[in-house]
């Protein structure tokens, strides 16, 4: 079994589709779905196609590209929310200053307050940082040292240096689509050398469809296309990096049932 631990079943781009989304992702042998929460006010849509399939669960929370919208929401607010049976996880939230949406000020305001409800829930965190590597590490650390808190960074395409600082936090990182293009040379040099229990794999669906599909819309089945890379990348078997990556996910996600 493998688990694509964040896709967007949400997006536009599955609104006509989603029964088939779902069906083709099981007979690819993928056993749980996330569909990971981008704004908090939209969240009764997440819930919606979480309870509609028994495999697919969701997160709750503010991507940085949203922030100044949903600027001011409170730990407590994501804490009361995250009380649904199917409500797995917080995020994604983080840095973003690749594209210029949301305010650095507001998405390090909402970096923190989900950190804050991870800590007090003991769900994970899920981590959306680009082109912020030195802020990310820093808020990473100096929230650390208030408590420890569950977390992944997602999507991961940051330098090394973030990596092993978040592994040494006791974090995972999440690798996409993007370790099968053939300019990861370096994102596959860094899959290869963290540790075998701090890894997971998703699509980041319907974006950043692996090579094999590269144009195409993404969709949870695809996340095989990164496991074998991963695997290949590791040199280690297919049915082992299934193993240990859907064990990761387990562990980080506590409340899907396995």
């Amino acid at each position: 079994m493998l688990v694509d631990s964040h896709c967007h079943l949400d997006f536009p781009d599955f609104a006509e589709d989603l029964d088939g989304i779902v069906s083709r992702a099981r007979a690819a042998g993928i056993g749980r779905m996330v569909t990971i929460s981008t704004r908090v006010r939209r969240l009764q849509n997440l819930l919606a196609i979480a309870e509609r399939y028994d495999d697919v669960y969701c997160s709750v929370g503010t991507h940085p590209h949203n922030a100044d919208e949903e600027d001011g929401i409170s730990p407590d607010e994501l804490i009361a929310l995250t009380q649904h049976p199917k409500i797995v996880a917080l995020g994604e939230a983080g840095l973003d200053y690749f594209y210029d949406n949301g305010s650095p000020e507001a998405q390090a305001r909402g970096f923190r307050a989900h950190i804050a409800a991870a800590r007090a829930t003991g769900l994970p965190l899920v981590i959306h940082t680009r082109e912020a590597d030195e802020d990310c590490g820093r808020i990473l650390e100096e929230e650390t040292a208030k408590g420890s808190f569950r977390a992944v960074l997602h999507c991961y395409t940051g330098g090394r240096e973030l990596a092993l600082k978040a592994v040494s936090l006791g974090l995972y990182i999440g690798f996409t689509g993007i370790l099968t293009f053939k300019k990861s040379e370096e994102l596959r040099a860094l899959a290869a050398e963290l540790p075998a229990d701090r890894i997971l794999v998703e699509t980041d669906s319907p974006y950043l469809a692996p090579g094999k599909f590269r144009g195409k819309r993404n969709e949870p089945a695809y996340v095989v296309e990164v496991a074998k890379v991963l695997a290949e990348t590791r040199g280690v078997s297919l049915d082992e990096i299934s193993r240990q990556t859907s064990e990761n996910f387990f562990r980080l996600f506590s409340k899907v049932k396995a």
